[in-house]
């Protein structure tokens, strides 16, 4: 969902703000899904080839992504652990028969059985490996021209690990990729010269302050997870449904809203730590609405449902610059950017080839919002002029 929602996203600022080339930047930092991210961008590919790569699937082997790899499930790690159930039993055994502890403490033990992740991981990394080997991209990063920065946790120590930097540039990005988007329970931590890492976002959301404190005085954020709002929500693909309560989602539901709520709350306090840490950086934060119901509910493994995804936030992204224009152009002003105000308002900007096909009752709602965000940007600019 991440790298669907991240994509989508990309496109849209890309091709709405005049003078911005994602693929020339002073640098790029990617947490989890945006590992992949910043480091296609890094190589020099598009947000445009991204999508062709993971939404699309129409660019040849080897530089075809297919998301459906990542669901392979990680057998030599379920093989190990099963190994060991045989010998945790007889000791769970004999504490309770010898020792006479309470059955659930003897049990206890039984959980060293459990996996660390069901699905394998390194089908990422291999995948990753041989996009960036083809000639003009690179998997090391000390062979990058510009700055590529992938954050992964410490499982041991807790720590924040940014691969890229001095003293962790000898890790190939690939492998830091697959690191930073170990999340636990899904993916088994990775081990890197004797220390296993597990998704960046444990620790922190964004780590900003990497690129900051090196100069950057324009941050671009896209974040792809926020929590799910049910009260408020809009409806999904105006069908009239939405949730009404998460908790009839069963416990996966449950579990993403957590995760997304932890990791959205720190993201929040960074952003505020920003403002007074680096006062002179213009930072654009872009997200899904947290009334998004479609993006919560999304089948990602559906290669129907990826391209739809990714046009939604394509457009949703759309409609956020254009929500938000004025505070936008003047911070991109700064910077000598501006905005394609008749590139958003045109409702023939599509992410993928048959979108234009495919309008219903909601694609017209939003082109009736489009028309009063217009008006409303015309009169705001005629306020400004004329100070009425």
């Amino acid at each position: 969902m991440g790298a669907i929602y991240e994509i989508g996203a990309l496109c849209a600022i890309e091709e709405s703000i005049r003078g911005l080339d994602l693929r020339d930047c002073r640098g790029y930092l990617g947490v989890s899904s945006g590992g992949f991210m910043a480091a296609g961008l890094c190589n020099g590919m598009s947000p445009r080839e991204l999508s062709s790569v993971f939404i699309e699937n129409s660019t040849p082997a080897p530089d075809r992504f297919d998301p459906n790899e990542l669901m392979r499930p990680d057998w030599l790690e379920l093989r190990q652990r099963l190994e060991r159930l045989p010998g945790l039993l007889a000791a769970a055994s004999w504490q309770m028969l010898a020792q006479g502890r309470a059955p659930m403490s003897a049990l206890e033990q039984l959980g060293h059985a459990l996996p660390t992740g069901l699905l394998s991981g390194e089908a990422l990394a291999q995948q990753v490996h041989r996009q960036f080997s083809i000639k003009g991209r690179s998997d090391d990063f000390r062979r990058l021209k510009h700055r590529l920065v992938l954050v992964a946790t410490d499982l041991d120590s807790g720590e924040a690990v940014l691969f890229g930097m001095p003293g962790w540039d000898h890790v190939p990005v690939s492998r830091a990729v697959q690191a930073s988007a170990a999340l636990p329970g899904l993916f088994p931590p990775v081990l890197i010269d004797g220390r296993h890492y597990v998704d960046g976002a444990l620790k922190k959301t964004l780590h900003a302050s990497v690129l900051l404190d090196e100069g950057a005085d324009l941050l671009i954020c896209v974040n792809p997870l926020v929590p799910y709002a049910s009260e408020a929500s809009e409806t999904v693909s105006g069908s009239g449904t939405h949730i009404p309560s998460l908790v009839e989602g069963g416990l996966p539901v449950v579990l993403s809203q957590t995760f997304r709520s932890l990791i959205h709350s720190r993201l929040e306090l960074g952003m505020k730590g920003y403002a007074h840490s680096h006062p002179n950086a213009d930072i654009l934060l872009f997200e899904p609405s947290k009334q998004d119901a479609e993006l919560f509910l999304a089948n990602t493994f559906s290669y129907s449902q990826r391209r739809h995804l990714a046009e939604h936030a394509f457009q949703s992204t759309r409609r956020q610059l254009l929500a938000n224009a004025d505070a936008i152009e003047a911070k991109l002003a700064r910077h000598g950017l501006s905005l394609d105000i008749e590139r958003l308002l045109d409702p023939g900007q599509h992410l993928v080839a048959d979108a234009a096909h495919t309008a219903d009752a909601g694609s017209r709602a939003r082109l009736t919002r489009q028309a009063l965000m217009r008006l409303d940007h015309a009169l705001s600019q005629l306020e400004a002029k004329y100070k009425v």
